[in-house]
């Protein structure tokens, strides 16, 4: 089996000249590449008795997130864009690089004192996951620890999440 470095394709020059898009759906569609994604997501996550629920950000963070919900045997939540949720909801704006964006997630998906694991795909600059980070605990809960399968330092989207255990299973040091 190859490493899993070898299943995600490097596309220079997108979305503009200079930037190397490191694309997750070459590791989504090959079987050998999604079962060393998912085991490796799942090493990093750890001993699942002292956590509560699983979290994931739209969309990518579902994909991965609910087989290691399912594996741990722990609720999965959903971090949606603002509007996709039916009931009521907490929101969080946060910065992009050209604008801003809005999520949310239900009200009552997180109890007071649950410690949650975040999963997503791809951490760049962190602005997502931190909003993540703050409607979790503005809801009571604590975030224990972040998983990305992919992490692009040279953004350094770590410093925002300094005071978190944050993990990622293949880190590129460019962009």
């Amino acid at each position: 089996m190859k490493k899993l470095e070898e299943y995600v394709r490097s596309i220079p020059d997108f979305p503009e000249p200079g930037i190397i898009f490191r694309d997750v759906t070459s590791v989504l569609q090959d079987a050998d590449g999604l079962k060393l994604a998912i085991d490796g997501m799942m090493e990093k996550v750890g001993d699942a008795k002292d956590v509560d629920v699983i979290v994931g950000t739209e969309s990518r963070g579902f994909i991965f997130g609910m087989p290691i919900a399912y594996n741990l045997h722990k609720p999965f939540v959903m971090v949606r864009k603002k509007g996709k949720l039916p009931c009521e909801t907490v929101s969080m704006e946060y910065e992009l690089e050209y604008g801003t964006a809005e999520i949310e997630m239900h009200r009552d998906s997180i109890k007071p004192g649950q410690r949650v694991v975040i999963i997503d795909d791809l951490i760049a600059t962190g602005g997502t996951v931190e909003a993540a980070i703050e409607l979790i605990e503005k809801l009571g809960g604590k975030v224990v620890k972040v998983v990305f399968l992919m992490e692009l330092g040279g953004l350094r989207g770590r410093d925002r999440l300094q005071n978190y255990d944050v993990e990622s299973v293949i880190c590129y040091e460019g962009k």
